[in-house]
């Protein structure tokens, strides 16, 4: 058992097969990793011995630090291969329209958006105000890049037709100050590709910087491609994208955290790169944000690669597509669901709709939040999403290549689990707290209220995460984004307390 204490340092020290077993006692309320029914945060091919293969590669360069190549060239190596085998399937490298494309091996896909973020504005001295313009469909990433580089974002909104930004919109949205153009190849809410041509095509005619986050698409776009799927341009065939981003850890099937930032050419990286000499240390030079990095993460991406190989990638692909297919039809099924977009690349993305039997009486679909409980009840994890500028909320499916073998068990679970949600009605919080989540404005917010906001929704208190969640997000969904923002930084706050 794990100390009552709870903390992370015994008096004495601790056996190491009790230490384990604490890890795995502590492992056994997450959400399971693999077998294709958790469709969010983790990617599982579904391939015997890859964690296996993967863990033993970590093992190997656990202690290898990336901070000094000249020290451990091993490390140099294998960050090379990486990202050479990103730039040649995004359209770069030799005999390519990009033949310089180069990259550098980050820890996820916001650092990569960070560094992209950061390059642009430094490649840029003479602006006093730099800015960015995103749709509103890209990654918050991008948010998080602007605010810790004081760097303005200005967001164009999208089509609720078609979940793009209109091109003219992001021209108009460019000014003098903007230093990158961003979009998304697909965006993760909705699994829809922007149109990337047209809009490098407007960034480049302004002489501006055109990021492309593949993050979550790069790898398998090229693959639905190959299998026949109708993929637009998006990578460095398109003249004007600078720069593309592409998480490994995601598709890719390696293990957390490794993406990679792909620039068309070492001069647009050159911004990336942070070194500092004045001081009686060692000279520092970073081409990512840490100095020391585990090799861990590094190694465990190359052995996976060089694993599964190009035509092992493409059967995953295939694997997906057709899962993909299963679940889209599945919500198609069933009565009161609608797909928000048709499926262009691994998402699977709907929302509620009226009922074909609905009348003035009935209610206009099943509460999507009491839905994805009662899916969680049944064993499939999904994600809920939130309203946002007149967009209805929805359930994300993130899919891979383990859902597949599963897929066909989702429409009859789905069928049963929207009876239930229609049984259990909607979640119905008190009429004051509602018109005060829609009214109240972050800082009014107080240490008391939130505490009993919390205990309210069964949060904070010692008691851990609520069963259900359709609660804290009917409240969330009634806030406008600001007072979301601060409500859940308040909640993971109230989570995350240290114990003595």
């Amino acid at each position: 058992m794990i100390d009552e204490n709870g903390s992370a340092l015994p008096a004495h020290g601790v056996p190491a097969e009790r230490v384990l077993g604490e890890i795995r006692e502590l492992r056994g309320r997450d959400r399971p990793t693999h077998g294709g029914r958790l469709f969010a945060y983790v990617y599982d091919p579904g391939v015997a011995g890859l964690d296996e293969l993967a863990a033993a590669a970590y093992a190997e360069c656990a202690h290898v630090n990336g901070l000094d190549p000249t020290a451990f060239p091993s490390l140099l190596t294998m960050e090379n291969a990486l990202v050479g085998a990103a730039a040649r399937l995004l359209g770069g490298g030799p005999g390519t329209s990009a033949p310089e494309a180069v990259g550098s091996v980050t820890s996820g896909g916001t650092e990569s958006l960070i560094l992209a973020v950061k390059a642009a504005r430094d490649a840029r001295t003479g602006v006093a105000a730099p800015r960015i313009v995103v749709p509103a469909s890209a990654h918050a990433a991008f948010a998080k890049a602007a605010h810790y580089l004081r760097v303005e974002l200005d967001t164009v909104p999208l089509d609720p037709a078609t979940l793009r930004p209109a091109v003219a919109d992001v021209a108009a949205a460019i000014r003098p100050e903007t230093v990158l153009v961003a979009c998304s190849a697909p965006s993760y809410a909705h699994g829809v590709v922007d149109p990337v041509e047209r809009i490098a095509e407007v960034a480049a005619a302004a002489g501006v910087r055109c990021h492309v986050d593949a993050c979550f698409g790069g790898w398998t776009l090229p693959y639905l491609r190959r299998l026949g799927a109708p993929v637009p341009a998006f990578d460095f065939a398109v003249p004007g994208v600078t720069s593309i981003s592409v998480d490994l850890h995601k598709y890719a099937y390696a293990p957390k955290g490794v993406s990679v930032l792909l620039h068309r050419d070492p001069a647009l990286r050159a911004p990336q790169y942070f070194a500092y000499a004045d001081w009686p240390g060692y000279t520092m030079i970073n081409p990512v944000i840490s100095s020391t990095r585990s090799g861990g993460p590094i190694a465990a991406a190359y052995a996976t690669l060089r694993h599964l190989g190009d035509d092992g990638y493409l059967e995953l692909t295939r694997r997906t597509r057709e899962a993909v297919r299963v679940l889209a039809d599945a919500v198609r099924g069933v009565d009161g669901l609608r797909l928000v977009a048709e499926p262009e690349s691994t998402v699977v993305c709907f929302t509620a709709t009226a009922t074909a039997t609905a009348t003035a009486t009935t209610d206009s679909g099943p509460d999507l939040f009491v839905l994805v409980d009662e899916l969680a009840a049944r064993g499939w994890h999904t994600q809920p999403q939130l309203t946002y500028a007149g967009l209805p909320r929805s359930v994300h499916l993130t899919v891979t290549a383990a859902v597949a073998p599963r897929a066909a068990e989702f429409a009859p679970d789905l069928a049963e689990a929207v009876a239930a949600a229609r049984a259990a009605g909607p979640i119905a919080l008190p009429a004051e707290l509602l018109a005060l989540a829609g009214s109240l404005s972050p800082q009014a917010l107080t240490a008391d209220l939130v505490a009993g906001l919390a205990a309210g929704l069964g949060l904070g208190g010692g008691g851990g995460l609520p069963e259900r969640m359709a609660p804290v997000n009917t409240l969330l969904d009634a806030a406008p984004p600001a007072l979301r923002e601060r409500l859940l930084v308040e909640f993971v706050s109230l989570l995350q307390r240290p114990t003595h």
